[in-house]
């Protein structure tokens, strides 16, 4: 199995981490933090996911993250939650760049997420790893969690591994 790497922020890493932990293809999703260059250089949370690209493609996930996060909001909690693609190499920051340009018409404005190269990764502390899926009756998670998982079943129910219950 051909696996890729690609790294995602823009919700909390709770939230972003249960979305890519549901999809078919995705072997793993490491929650954490990442630390890009330049201005981006400050941890942001974000979570990286390995995928199979014979079965998900990186356009697709790529589509799935804009359309689970407020992908078009500047708020004032974006140095925390900073909206990106991380890539792990040139070839697939142009690639992602391509895809996140040609998903722009699927959104009434301006999509401010940002490809960055991925420079650094820490993982979180145990406890708050499989965040949703070891708590999905807390009040956090039903409140911001299930709407977004909500939002995948709607949009992109054929990329939903039905085997995971929610």
């Amino acid at each position: 199995m051909d696996m890729n790497q690609i790294g995602f922020g823009g919700n909390c890493h709770w939230c972003t981490e249960a979305i890519f932990q549901s999809l078919k293809g995705v072997s793993s999703v490491q929650q954490g933090w990442i630390a890009s260059a330049g201005p981006a250089a400050e941890f942001s949370e974000a979570v990286l996911v390995c995928f199979d690209p014979e079965v998900i493609s990186a356009a697709t996930l790529i589509a799935i993250h804009l359309h689970t996060h407020s992908c078009t909001s500047s708020h004032s909690m974006r140095t925390k939650y900073r909206s990106a693609v991380y890539t792990v190499n040139e070839a697939q920051a142009i690639e992602a760049r391509e895809i996140v340009l040609s998903l722009q018409s699927e959104f009434s404005e301006p999509v401010i997420t940002r490809v960055l190269p991925l420079r650094e990764f820490k993982l979180n502390r145990e406890e708050d790893l499989n965040y949703y899926y070891k708590n999905p009756d807390k009040p956090f998670c039903r409140r911001y969690i299930s709407p977004k998982l909500n939002v995948l079943m709607d949009r992109f129910k054929e990329e939903v591994n039905q085997d995971v219950v929610y």
